[in-house]
């Protein structure tokens, strides 16, 4: 086996453990961010209600406005005769609203729908995050390789192109999983036992293949994203490395450290300047969706909801995208650099030592991948109970705390 081949399984199996780190923590504030960038966001309230004698708690009854100044209620319990007389006032403007803040939000969402709810597409999010980010990383690093020979060799040109690339690839094999993903997550019925599969009999049912690919217009839009998002953390990384006090092969924590901090900061820049193509792209994967192409959906919710509407959910997105991608990034390089000093040359000087010990161990890893694949499908309602446990725990503290 090659230098080149045995780098590229390096930055495969670095990819896909960082990306399914990441998107295990961070899953309960997905969900979240999911439902505030869709059009049937249930986390808007009306403000005034407060004042307004009723028979359930504001926390427990939204509602938002739809064009031309009307209004569809949807409640967890009901509204009572004084409050909707309150809200028949308005007749000219829209009732003055507000958004719950991301505690509130996934307070109510245990409230309305159950703890398991936190944790709704955590099935395909698991089958498709390491996929997609071993994609990634693995077209990324060989894509610098190849644009490093024709090119100023490290150049922020570089890093444009190989993130382009790279995003381009994992986009465009994974997005049906995404697809699936966010329907889950849309899905607003308590105690619900939809499945995966059910919702993917259903799309191909309603729009066959190509209706797995909706959205991948705002996905590919999405690459700028990760552009910007790569071209800064290259920059700070070599920053970093060139204010070292000494030049060394060796790795600390300080180290790691440094590239979480470097990958937290370069995300929440990125996510700040190309975040409008997330909500176009939910709303488009939204069932029975009026929304059909990426231009006219940024239209649509721009002339509808304002500048906000197209930035619903940047708060959820940075406080679940800072520390996901720091986990992923610092234990993207933290695996790279185990597995490459592991597997450095002076282990295979010999050419026969070396075909067979590495036969030896890719079979180890071929059969270690398959148990831990086998356990995670059977495990996987185990992993919710745990952190259903865990949510119900922590939940009286959060009640007392709002």
């Amino acid at each position: 086996m090659t230098q080149s081949q045995r780098d590229t399984i390096i930055h495969l199996v670095a990819g896909g453990v960082a990306g399914t780190t990441g998107a295990i923590v961070t899953c309960p504030l997905e969900v979240v961010k999911t439902r505030q960038q869709s059009s049937r966001n249930s986390f808007i309230v009306v403000r005034d209600l407060s004042n307004v004698p009723g028979e359930s708690p504001l926390p427990k009854t939204t509602c938002r406005t739809v064009p031309n100044q009307r209004r569809r209620l949807w409640t967890s319990t009901r509204y009572s005769r004084p409050q909707v007389v309150a809200l028949s006032g308005y007749t000219s403007t829209p009732p003055p609203i507000q958004t719950l803040s991301i505690v509130q939000c996934i307070r109510h969402i245990v409230q309305n729908e159950g703890p398991m709810a936190l944790f709704k597409g955590l099935g395909p999010n698991l089958v498709g995050v390491a996929p997609s980010r071993a994609v990634y990383f693995c077209t990324y690093s060989q894509a610098k390789v190849f644009w490093n020979s024709f090119l100023p060799p490290d150049s922020p040109i570089v890093h444009v192109c190989s993130a382009s690339c790279a995003g381009f690839m994992a986009s465009t094999l994974t997005n049906p999983i995404w697809f699936v993903k966010t329907r889950l997550q849309l899905d607003l019925t308590r105690n619900s036992d939809v499945t995966a599969m059910q919702v993917v009999r259903k799309i191909y049912a309603t729009s066959g293949i190509l209706g797995f690919y909706k959205g991948i217009t705002a996905s590919y839009m999405g690459i700028s994203e990760t552009i910007v998002h790569f071209v800064i953390y290259e920059a700070i990384k070599a920053k970093l490395m060139a204010h070292r006090s000494q030049a060394s092969d060796e790795k600390s924590s300080k180290d790691f450290l440094e590239f979480m901090m470097a990958g937290a900061c370069s995300k929440t820049i990125a996510s700040c300047i190309a975040y409008p193509h997330e909500v176009a792209r939910t709303r488009l994967r939204e069932e029975g969706s009026k929304y059909t192409a990426f231009w006219q959906t940024l239209g649509l919710v721009y002339k509808e909801e304002g500048v906000r509407g197209i930035y619903r959910g940047l708060s959820t997105q940075l406080v679940r995208q800072i520390p996901n991608t720091a986990i992923m990034m610092s234990t993207y390089e933290a695996v790279v650099y185990i597995l490459t000093t592991r597997f450095n040359t002076e282990f295979y000087a010999k050419e026969e030592q070396s075909v067979l010990y590495l036969l030896s161990v890719f079979k180890q890893l071929k059969l270690s991948f398959a148990y831990a694949a086998i356990l995670l499908l059977d495990e996987i309602d185990e992993i919710k109970q745990l952190f259903c446990q865990l949510v119900l725990y922590l939940y009286p503290l959060i009640k007392c705390d709002g």
